[in-house]
C-alpha cells in the first residue's frame, strides 16, 4: 500500500454561539481543515487540523512530493519525513504530521479491517468520559448569552440534563478573576457532587494565580489548568496551592515532559492528538506519565468528528486515563461525518468500532461547510468581536467588563 495523493478541504462548521476565551473568541464557527490521504489500493484515510484556509491547503499540497509512494505502515519514517526535529526549526510541521498520521492509521485500520485502537494495543474501555466545556459566550441564534453566574449555572444544568456530564470545565480569563471566581463558586453550589476544573489560558499573574487557587481549595476540583504561563510559573503556583495543576500549553513534547518530570510544575498532562503530532506520541507520553505518576487527560483543540475519533481511540487505550476528556464538540450545531454528530450517553461517547478511525466524511456536509468557509472566510482567533482594538497580554490586566451585555 502506497500513498498516491493528499487532498485538503477547509470547512467552517457553525457553533451554537460565539465562544469567548482569554485570548479572543471563536466567532460563531470552527474553521478546520479536513485531510484525505489516498492510497494505491483505493482506500482513503482521514485527518483533521485546526484552522486552515488557503495556507493549510497549500501546506498539505506541499507534502505530496515528500510522501508520494510512502507506505502508510511506515509511521516512524513518516515522522522524520515530515517533522525531522532539526529541519523543523525552519518548517514546523507538527500539526501537519498529526493530520497525516491520523489518516495513515485510518488507512492501516481499513486495510487490516480493524479499528485504530487495536493498532495501539487494544481498548481498555468502550466509551470515553467527557467534561462539559463551559464558555462565556455572546448570544447565538436561539441561545442566550452567557455572562452572569445565573446564566452559566443554567447552561451547565441544561448540558448535564442533556448529555449526563458530571465534570464541568469553565473556560475563563475573559472577565476579572474575582468575577470568574464568583461564577466558579456558583457552579460548585449548583452542582453538588460534580467535579470542576478552571482554565484561564495562562493569563493570570502569579499573585492572582495563587490567590485564585487558594480560594477554590475547598471545592471538588479536578485541577486548575494553566492558571499562569510557563513551567516556572506553574511551579511557583503549585508550591503554594493545594489543587492539582494541569497544562496543555507548556508540556506538549517529550523534552518539556522530561523537564516536568525532573522538576514538577504540572501534575496532569493534557494530551492533544494535534499538539503532540499524532495519536502515537500521546500514547508514548501517557506511558511516561504512568511511570512517573503524572495524571493524564485527553485535550480538546476544537474538534470536528475526525479529530474527535482520534481522541476517542486515544482515550480507549490509556489505562491511566484518570480524568474525563475535554471536548468543544457539544458546542457544534453539526458535523462533517456520516450520520452527523456522535451522541453522548451518560457523559460519555462510545469508541468507534468500525475499521480505521470508524468515521467517514459526509460529502454533502463537507461541500456545504466548505462553501460556508468560502463565503465567510476565517476569523482572527486571538481577537474578540465585541472588543474592537483589544488584544490579550500575558499576564492580562485588561479584562472584559461583566456588566456589559452585547
Amino acid at each position: 500500500m502506497k500513498i498516491v495523493d493528499i487532498r485538503a478541504t477547509t470547512v467552517a462548521v457553525p457553533l451554537e454561539a460565539p465562544l469567548r476565551h482569554s485570548n479572543g473568541a471563536h466567532w460563531g464557527r470552527f474553521v478546520r481543515t479536513l485531510v484525505e490521504v489516498e492510497a494505491d489500493n483505493g482506500l482513503v484515510g482521514l485527518g483533521e487540523m485546526g484552522g486552515g484556509g488557503e495556507s493549510a491547503e497549500a501546506a498539505f499540497r506541499g507534502l505530496v512530493p515528500y510522501l508520494k509512494g510512502h507506505d502508510p505502515f511506515q509511521l516512524e519514517a513518516l515522522r522524520f519525513k515530515i517533522a525531522n526535529p532539526t529541519a523543523s526549526l525552519y518548517n514546523n510541521r507538527t500539526q501537519l504530521l498529526a493530520a497525516v498520521e491520523f489518516a495513515c492509521l485510518d488507512l492501516i485500520g481499513q486495510h487490516l479491517g480493524v479499528p485504530v485502537h487495536d493498532l495501539l494495543g487494544g481498548r481498555v474501555r468502550d466509551a470515553v468520559p467527557f467534561a462539559s466545556y463551559l464558555f462565556f459566550r455572546y448570544p447565538g441564534e436561539g441561545v442566550e448569552e452567557i455572562r452572569t453566574p445565573e446564566q452559566l449555572v443554567r447552561h451547565a444544568r441544561a448540558l448535564k440534563a442533556e448529555h449526563g456530564f458530571t465534570v464541568h470545565k469553565l473556560k475563563g480569563g475573559v472577565f476579572p478573576p474575582d468575577y470568574e471566581l464568583e461564577c466558579y463558586r456558583a457552579l460548585a453550589d449548583a452542582l453538588p457532587g460534580d467535579r470542576l476544573r478552571y482554565d484561564p489560558n495562562a493569563v493570570l499573574s502569579l499573585a492572582e494565580g495563587v490567590r485564585f487557587g487558594r480560594a477554590i481549595e475547598h471545592l471538588d476540583n479536578d485541577y486548575l489548568e494553566d492558571p499562569v504561563f510557563g513551567l516556572e510559573g506553574l511551579r511557583y503556583v503549585r508550591d503554594q496551592v493545594r489543587v492539582p495543576l494541569a497544562t496543555n500549553t507548556v508540556v506538549v513534547n517529550f523534552e518539556q515532559l522530561a523537564a516536568n518530570v525532573l522538576r514538577r510544575g504540572a501534575d496532569v498532562v493534557l494530551l492533544d492528538t494535534t499538539f503532540w503530532g499524532g495519536i502515537r506520541p500521546c500514547v508514548k507520553a501517557a506511558g511516561v506519565c504512568e511511570t512517573f505518576q503524572l495524571g493524564v487527560a485527553v485535550h480538546s483543540s476544537g474538534e470536528l468528528g475526525v479529530q474527535l475519533a482520534t481522541m476517542l481511540h486515544l482515550g480507549a487505550v490509556l489505562p491511566n486515563l484518570g480524568y474525563a476528556a475535554d471536548a468543544h464538540y457539544h458546542q457544534l450545531r453539526d458535523d462533517v461525518i456520516m450520520g452527523g454528530k456522535l451522541p453522548y450517553s451518560g457523559g460519555r461517547i462510545a469508541v468507534p468500532q468500525g475499521p480505521g478511525l470508524g468515521v467517514r466524511l459526509d460529502p454533502e456536509r463537507v461541500a456545504r461547510y466548505a462553501e460556508l468557509y468560502r463565503e465567510q472566510g476565517g476569523y482572527p482567533y486571538d481577537r474578540d468581536p465585541g472588543r474592537p482594538g483589544w488584544y490579550a497580554q500575558v499576564p492580562n490586566e485588561r479584562f472584559a467588563d461583566p456588566t456589559i451585555s452585547l
